[in-house]
């Protein structure tokens, strides 16, 4: 057998090994129970990206109130309480290693924690063998304040991004990003708000559904920023479904963990609702131009302009699509709310936002009054 037909049948036995895999998955499955136990039942190399929100180990001392006297809702549930740092490394290590074993060598970890905890969580994934590729500094517009003032408030948590080592291949679309950003690059610090108002999903008592559900928009930027169509991602502590939600949307597959019946509900019923975008909405690309203070990509990922949505010049000579990481197609040309509208017109600049135009309530809207929308909503 010549060379070339053995390089063809490996190539076929690692395609259909791949694709054995790959139905052997409980893809859009929430899996019950222990996460380590959970995960121990996939696969090897059978995940692309594992995002993970694991329990803070918060260390809570007693009751926390307002000035008002009202109780503060915090976290003290069962499942974010260990008897000591010992016991809460112990448990790190044990879903770290599963995590790094269903990952395929191109893989990536994201892993979100405040101060309590992600310091002892990024030991713990370094002496594993994973390589920190960016910490990411979420920064808080609308942080619960330090009631005791004895602190200074606590605005931000970490995210940490890590390869399966130093020399191993990771995905970045770093194109998607730099558009998301109105063609900036996109910095190690995101802003965004916690999540509240109609995102903030309730229970049947009225109260938080999740004492710590993250923000759409936080799932959105790092799932298009490390992931492609179709891929598989993994959340171990799926809690109310942010991450399948996001998942669904752009396309990608996704397996939750989730040990607890309540949080499993709420999450199978918003992911039952959500439908994955157009085709051409997930396409991304890069585009060449510097950002206002509020980037276009920052409210399609806000969910102030969702991706697909026509918008149009005043005279309606063109129309263009929104796509997912904030660029627009008209036809077989793209490019930014800015570049795309100076290269129809033929001009030597465009400003993007007073340009185009959408429909809204049957009226033609410019855009602009999106990012009006989301300065007022986010200036608290």
């Amino acid at each position: 057998m010549g060379v070339i037909e053995t390089t063809r049948m490996r190539a076929r036995e690692s395609r259909v090994t791949a694709t054995r895999k790959q139905t052997d998955l409980p893809l859009g499955q929430i899996l019950p129970g222990d996460c380590i136990a959970a995960m121990r039942g996939l696969p090897d190399a059978s995940i692309d990206l594992v995002f993970a929100d694991p329990p803070y180990n918060l260390q809570l001392g007693g009751d926390l109130n307002r000035p008002d006297g009202s109780q503060v809702d915090a976290v003290d549930d069962h499942w974010d309480q260990f008897d000591s740092f010992a016991a809460y490394d112990e448990f790190t290590r044990a879903w770290l290693a599963e995590a790094r074993r269903v990952l395929k060598p191109d893989g990536a970890l994201w892993v979100i924690g405040s101060y309590h905890n992600i310091y002892r969580v990024g030991a713990i994934l370094q002496d594993l063998g994973f390589w920190i590729l960016n910490d990411i500094v979420w920064r808080k517009t609308n942080p619960m304040p330090n009631f005791r003032g004895t602190r200074f408030t606590n605005a931000h948590e970490t995210l940490l991004w890590a390869s399966q080592g130093e020399k191993a291949k990771y995905h970045f679309n770093y194109r998607a990003m730099k558009t998301l950003n109105d063609e900036l690059q996109m910095r190690s610090d995101w802003t965004f708000p916690v999540c509240g108002g109609q995102e903030r999903l309730k229970g049947d008592d009225g109260h938080k559904a999740h004492p710590t559900q993250k923000p759409e928009a936080l799932l959105y930027r790092l799932i298009l920023a490390a992931t492609e169509k179709g891929d598989i991602v993994l959340d171990p502590f799926f809690g109310t479904g942010t991450t399948g939600a996001v998942a669904t949307r752009l396309g990608r597959q996704w397996i939750g963990c989730e040990q607890e019946e309540q949080y499993r509900k709420v999450a199978q019923a918003r992911i039952a609702k959500e439908l994955p975008l157009d085709e051409s909405a997930l396409t991304t690309m890069q585009s060449r131009r510097s950002a206002p203070k509020v980037a276009f990509g920052t409210l399609v990922e806000n969910g102030y302009i969702a991706p697909g949505t026509q918008v149009f010049d005043t005279k309606r000579r063109w129309t263009a699509t929104v796509r997912a990481d904030g660029s627009l197609a008209h036809g077989k040309q793209t490019g930014s709310i800015h570049g795309l509208g100076k290269e129809l017109q033929g001009a030597p600049s465009c400003n993007g936002w007073t340009f185009w135009y959408r429909e809204k309530d049957g009226k033609a809207q410019q855009i602009d009054a999106a990012r009006q929308m989301y300065l007022l909503a986010t200036e608290d």
